[in-house]
């Protein structure tokens, strides 16, 4: 991994991650419920915030794990 440079990985975790966080966040608000009947659902912005949560940790694997490659490498 080039200094700087993340792997696409993360962005293919991240991004679903965050979006997910925004919208149980707004969903917890009160804002986007009506976009569709099942976010009306009792508890669905839990599940959203529990769901961008998980994305993100996951995420972060495959970015420890070129930084590990790239400190295995230099040595």
């Amino acid at each position: 991994m080039a200094e700087g440079r993340v792997p696409w990985s993360v962005w293919a975790l991240g991004l679903p991650g965050v979006a997910c966080l925004l919208l149980g966040m707004g969903l917890l608000a009160g804002v986007g419920s009506g976009f569709h009947p099942l976010l009306q659902a009792s508890g669905a912005e839990l599940v959203l915030i529990v769901s961008g949560v998980a994305l993100l940790g996951t995420a972060g694997f495959p970015l420890v794990l070129a930084r590990l490659a790239d400190k295995d490498e230099a040595a």
